[in-house]
C-alpha cells in the first residue's frame, strides 16, 4: 500500500509502516509542511496514495468530492508515539482490507 502521512503525525509512523513493507512518504519529506489540504490531497491522488491524518478537514473534503485520495482519519487525540504505533499495528490488516474494498474514509479510533 502507498501512504502519505500528514503534518500532525510523527515521522516514526512513516518508519513503522515502511518496516511493514509499505511505500510511505511524510509531507515533511516532501517539503510540504505548509501545503494546503487540497495540495496534499491532489498529490496523494496523483500518486495513488492514501492520506493518513488527524485533520478532520480531509474527511470533509472527501465527503464533498474534493479529495480523490482515500483518507485514514486518526482519532486518538494526543497520545504517545508508542500508543499510536500500537494502534496501527493492531489495525493495519483491517485498514488494508477496507482500502481494497474501496472505502474512501476510514476512521481509526483509539
Amino acid at each position: 500500500m502507498k501512504f502519505l502521512i500528514d503534518n500532525q503525525l510523527p515521522l516514526a509512523l512513516r518508519r513503522f509502516l515502511s518496516e511493514q513493507g509499505h511505500d510511505v512518504l511524510h509531507v515533511l519529506d516532501l517539503g510540504m509542511a505548509t501545503a494546503s489540504d487540497l495540495q496534499v490531497s491532489q498529490l496523494a491522488a496523483n500518486e495513488g496514495r492514501t492520506i493518513i491524518t488527524k485533520d478532520e478537514d480531509f474527511s470533509i473534503l472527501a465527503a464533498m468530492g474534493r479529495c480523490q485520495a482515500p483518507v485514514i482519519w486518526v482519532r486518538c487525540g494526543n497520545c504517545r508515539t508508542r500508543a499510536l504505533l500500537d494502534l496501527f499495528s493492531q489495525s493495519i490488516e483491517t485498514i488494508e482490507e477496507k482500502l481494497r474494498s474501496g472505502n474512501l474514509v476510514i476512521q481509526l479510533i483509539g
